[in-house]
């Protein structure tokens, strides 16, 4: 299951304003929205209060002095604001819409670009559904709470901060009970503050774990019911939900337990201004209207206390999907560029690896003083156990990783004085497992040369002898391969990518088991097509089925990260060493399966 090596780091547990001042500056590069939608709901509240303000003089000056014509006149002014307050509502919800629209395209975009800048030990280290998350939802509440989340901020705040005023013109005897509430607020708000945050971090957690397992069984969905795996993977996915559901509980429990505490505090508040003021109404300090509008104010202002009750308790999510979301942004590459670093315009030359060593883990050595002189254009294959450390070697060359120890020079180069998109672009990879981008067959050959032409394309896959199969399909090279290529068999899948590597044109070529997994036809195909590819470019051949690197200019036997042998196939055949047992096993693997296969079809078609 997912996450069984990663543990994600745990973030302060006080809570931080440089990360909400972080959030709010996400709002900076269209601050003329942000400004425009806080001024809309600004007038809204002002409004709101001036309604309640022209209420007051429509039951004293109006219906109690039984004057029409004054009644008629405030009438007109109130329909004249409620239709100005319309605009200004529309303005708000429209602009606060498209701000936070723009606020998710960015931070999934910056979020995006940078996973492209880390290098491959963050995704080693890294579970897919925990960057997910981080892309999608934890995006999601950010825009979510520099919209619409201050939106009702800055209503709540301008509403009650606006009614306080008016209710100051009307009684400031009154309207000091109501300010004395406030403090109390700010103390029980501070009380939940930490324990909520806290809370729905760990929520953001483990919704992190989740979408992790989704990922995993998703993927793995074949070889879970294979093994009839369902009940166990069910049973751990279980745990998952468990600690989920205990953590959202509390989350929820405490964000609700604040609202009614928020509630009973300015009830408390309106009963001590309504006994005052039924005082005042007796002994004649207060008109009916006055009386009226005062309540009106403490009633109105009952719901901007509720609403930034619920606002803050989001907020707190907010916040600490921000954080996840920043540690993702805030990453640093293991491997960049170097300052000044050079982009020569071509690599070819040798390749030498001097004296290194290299580990994932401190204390479990990968390559130990490893040494290799490659000359240009020759094809070297490495062969051995896995874990040997083969695939580290090309993972080294490519730099995806940088040795802990020794240098790599490419053709006079320390390749760490090349900037990545200099080595990376004269690269060329066909992997063990395949791997198609949704899309046509043309669109995933072309991927490696965006702007070839469609006879690019053509030639590329003849020459990979991918074309023969692509010509069947329903719509040939416009044919959709599918989610990862589904829609092909593994073979073609192959093929294709092979044909993506030969129309890049690298001067580096690589092949890491790409024959492993298909038929002996299909092999042939590849076989050839790595032939045409190979020729005149340097290339690294990492096999298990030691018949396609016959042709090899020099084989590597890698054990333990030291190369045990080496030589060209004939030599290493005549030394009678590590090489000569694995090839003659492996032959005798294959002649046995051949005779088997010989055997059943005899015995089934005398």
């Amino acid at each position: 299951m997912t996450d069984t090596y990663f543990e994600e780091e745990d973030f302060q547990t006080q809570f931080n304003g440089r990360t909400v001042v972080r959030i709010l500056q996400q709002a900076l590069p269209y601050w003329p929205m942000l400004l425009g939608f806080l001024t809309f709901i600004t007038l809204v509240s002002f409004q709101d209060s001036v309604f309640t303000y022209i209420t007051k003089h429509i039951v004293d000056d109006a219906i109690l002095a039984q004057n029409r014509a004054e009644l008629r006149r405030l009438l007109i002014f109130f329909g004249g604001l409620a239709l100005l307050q319309s605009v200004w509502v529309f303005g708000f919800i429209y602009l606060a819409g498209v701000l936070g629209e723009r606020i998710r395209y960015d931070l999934r975009k910056k979020m995006f670009n940078h996973l492209q800048t880390l290098s491959f030990s963050y995704f080693d280290r890294t579970p897919i559904g925990w960057i997910m998350s981080r892309v999608t939802s934890d995006s999601e509440r950010i825009a979510e709470l520099v919209t619409w989340g201050l939106l009702d901020i800055t209503w709540g705040i301008t509403n009650i901060g606006i009614a306080v005023i008016f209710m100051f013109i009307i009684n400031w005897k009154m309207a000091l009970i109501v300010v004395i509430i406030v403090p109390v607020l700010v103390i029980v708000a501070a009380q939940f503050k930490v324990r909520i945050l806290d809370e729905f971090r760990l929520v953001r957690k483990i919704n992190s774990k989740i979408t992790g397992a989704y990922n995993e069984n998703i993927m793995g969905v074949r070889v879970t019911k294979a093994l009839t795996r369902e009940e166990q993977d069910l049973g751990e996915f279980q745990v998952l939900t468990q600690d989920m559901y205990r953590a959202a509980y509390r989350a929820a429990w405490l964000s609700a337990l604040f609202l009614p505490v928020v509630q009973l505090l300015v009830a408390f508040g309106v009963a001590a201004v309504v006994w005052y003021g039924g005082l005042q109404v007796e002994m004649g300090g207060m008109s009916i209207g006055d009386i009226q509008a005062f309540v009106s104010y403490i009633t109105f202002m009952m719901w901007p206390v509720q609403e930034m009750a619920r606002v803050y308790a989001q907020m707190q999510q907010s916040i600490a999907s921000a954080e996840r979301a920043f540690s993702l942004i805030d990453s640093v590459p293991d491997v960049q560029d170097k300052p000044g670093a050079l982009e020569p315009e071509t690599l070819r030359g040798d390749i030498v690896y001097d004296h290194v060593d290299f580990y994932y883990e401190a204390d479990k050595p990968v390559l130990t003083d490893f040494s290799l002189h490659v000359r240009r254009g020759e094809t070297i294959a490495l062969v051995g156990p896995t874990g040997g450390g083969k695939s580290t070697i090309v993972n080294l060359l490519c730099r995806f990783y940088e040795p802990k120890r020794g240098t790599i020079t490419i053709a006079g180069h320390d390749y760490t004085d090349l900037t990545l998109h200099a080595i990376h672009s004269q690269l060329g990879m066909v992997l063990q497992t395949p791997h198609l981008f949704s899309g046509s067959a043309r669109e995933n050959i072309r991927y490696g040369r965006l702007q070839a032409s469609d006879d690019d394309v053509t030639a590329a896959a003849r020459l990979a002898g991918a074309h023969d199969f692509i010509v069947t399909l329903e719509k040939g090279y416009d044919t959709n391969v599918g989610e990862g290529g589904n829609l092909l068999s593994v073979g073609q899948k192959q093929l294709i990518s092979l044909a993506r590597a030969i129309l890049a044109q690298p001067e580096i070529f690589i092949m890491d088991e790409a024959t492993s997994s298909v038929d002996t036809l299909t092999e042939a195909l590849i076989q050839r097509g790595m032939e045409a590819v190979m020729d005149g470019r340097t290339s690294f051949v990492i096999a298990h089925r030691l018949s396609t690197i016959k042709r090899a200019d020099r084989i590597l036997v890698i054990e333990n990260g030291r190369v045990a042998e080496m030589g060209s196939h004939a030599e290493l055949i005549r030394q009678h060493g590590h090489y000569y047992r694995l090839y003659t096993q492996q032959f005798r693997r294959e002649r046995a399966v051949s005779y088997d296969l010989e055997m059943l079809a005899l015995t089934e078609f005398p």
